[in-house]
């Protein structure tokens, strides 16, 4: 009986040396899964802002001013407007076309900050359009 119940406290002691050791790791995965998720999400949200700054800048008697308003009003919602930039180009008539470039530091958006390294760098979003009757 003695023998059963030394076994069972040295059982319970590997179980929670070994949880010690795997929790973590598997909160550390997690934590990753978590961040490439967001900024997965950021990015797309970035993307989407661009090409309707740009669908709106290919209409004619349309102004800088509005697309990039048109591209900050869609990143309200992300809480993503005071943390990004956002360059637009307009047409000209040797260049047609309208584009939308939102960019932002990978730091800026980043839930998690600097833990896994990987904040340097920067999430751009762009498209670009070609403005109606030109």
């Amino acid at each position: 009986m003695k023998r059963i119940r030394v076994r069972s406290r040295l059982a319970r002691a590997a179980v929670a040396v070994e949880m010690a050791i795997v929790t973590p790791v598997l909160l550390t995965m997690l934590f990753g899964i978590i961040e490439f998720g967001w900024l997965f999400t950021v990015r797309s949200t970035m993307v989407n802002a661009a090409r309707e700054g740009a669908r709106l800048g290919a209409l004619t008697g349309v102004s800088s001013a509005e697309v990039s308003s048109r591209a900050t009003e869609l990143l309200v919602p992300m809480h993503l407007e005071n943390r990004c930039s956002i360059a637009v180009t307009m047409p000209t008539d040797v260049n047609p076309t309208v584009t939308v470039q939102i960019s932002a530091p990978r730091s800026a958006v980043s839930l998690v900050g600097n833990f896994f390294g990987f904040t340097t760098g920067t999430i751009t979003g762009e498209a670009s359009m070609r403005r109606e009757g030109m």
